[in-house]
């Protein structure tokens, strides 16, 4: 059990680890196991947002050429299907040099091409490989073995439990996918979570200050960095909830928004969904497809883009057809639409929307002056602490 806790609406609510961390400790320990002979009772791993976990190794097995174990996943308080779940890791030796990594029993297998894993690789998404190769590899040079080893993770219940998620209508099929990115999972209570954006905008426009910078997640605060790292100073991180994002703005005085997004969530705001979490909308494709039929897709193309699994997939095609550019400036016209609806067009508003692959795909005409006002307003707010500080 993971002894870490966040308060959010004044409760306290106990933090746990992922799938990935399940998966990178029971092969971290299988791997130990394997080269010193010995039962391991517990593992240590640090995870990618730096906190340590110690982990009870459970069902430890060896032999001279292969150890297995398992770690049991704890969600903490989020509300989380694969709590409980028992994460196995088999770990034997390789004539071939390196750590090879794949799938058993309840881990997905993917056949769609446009996620993260090739089509016939394990559903075991990037960091978690990592955290994997990263942990085995450490126990190898500890032990001073230069061999090579094999590590299959399996999840027994896998297969069923995967009809409970959206991996069968992704393509995965057999298993659930093995996921986490900070290795850590925060509790999600929505109630919660929306007081936190609420509170946060509050403070951000506390002191006469007037504009705001709102992304969904990390990879609108990634591509900030990239790109205005300067006006990151005024994000709020809104997660799926965009209209109590607005609501908010308007209720504590906001002037005006910069809205930074992926695709990937931008995309559902085009038709007016103001919760973008795909277990309440995931529209993405109908979308971008009935955009790219009023501008003349025709059948052919309409019917690849509904079968997209990601955006990316689905920007490809439009490329290809010469329709990602008209597209983008009808999706751009209804984000506005949408975004002064929800304000009662009391916001100024600047909307700025990309992908990991083309970069930007579409800014509302607002933006770069709407940058220049958080800007100049960081700048002011700076100006004054110096001069407090100088006083």
């Amino acid at each position: 059990m993971l002894d870490q806790y966040v308060y959010k609406n004044n409760k306290k609510m106990r933090m746990g680890y992922t799938t990935g961390s399940c998966a990178a400790a029971a092969s971290k320990a299988a791997a130990w196991m394997l080269l010193h002979g010995q039962i391991l009772p517990e593992v240590e791993l640090m995870t990618p947002k730096g906190i340590g976990l110690h982990l009870e190794v459970l069902e430890p097995k060896f032999s001279d050429s292969s150890a297995s174990c398992a770690i049991r996943k704890d969600a903490g308080d989020d509300p989380d299907v694969t709590d409980g779940l028992l994460i196995y890791a088999t770990v034997s030796r390789t004539a071939q040099p390196g750590v090879t990594l794949d799938g058993g029993e309840g881990v997905g297998r993917v056949t769609r091409t446009g996620l993260e894993q090739a089509v016939g690789d394990a559903a075991i998404n990037k960091v978690p490989r990592q955290m994997i190769r990263e942990g085995v590899e450490d126990v190898c040079r500890a032990a001073g073995y230069t061999g090579g080893l094999s590590v299959i993770i399996s999840i027994p219940g896998g297969a069923e439990l995967a009809q409970k998620t959206f991996n069968p209508r992704l393509g995965i099929v057999g298993g659930i996918s093995v996921l986490g990115t900070s290795g850590i999972v925060e509790p999600m209570s929505e109630e919660a979570l929306i007081q936190t954006i609420r509170v946060d905008i509050k403070m951000q426009l506390a002191g006469g200050r007037s504009y705001l910078v709102l992304v969904p997640g990390n990879y609108g605060l990634d591509f900030l960095e990239d790109y205005e790292p300067e006006v990151l100073k005024r994000s709020v991180k809104y997660s799926n909830f965009l209209g109590e994002a607005i609501d908010a703005a308007v209720e504590f005085g906001a002037k005006g928004i910069l809205l930074v997004g992926h695709i990937g969530k931008l995309v559902k705001l085009a038709a007016g969904i103001m919760n973008t979490h795909s277990r309440n909308a995931d529209a993405r494709m109908d979308i971008l497809t009935a955009h790219a039929a009023v501008l003349g897709a025709d059948q052919e193309t309409a019917a690849r883009l509904m079968d997209c699994i990601t955006t990316d997939e689905a920007l490809d095609i439009l490329k290809e057809k010469g329709l990602l550019d008209p597209v983008m400036k009808r999706l751009m016209e209804r984000m506005e639409f949408y975004v002064d609806h929800r304000s009662g067009k009391s916001l100024e508003r600047g909307i700025l929307t990309f992908s990991l692959e083309q970069g930007v795909l579409g800014e509302s005409t607002d933006v770069r002056r709407l940058i220049a006002c958080v800007k100049a307003e960081i700048e002011q707010t700076e100006s004054e602490g110096t001069e407090k500080l100088a006083e």
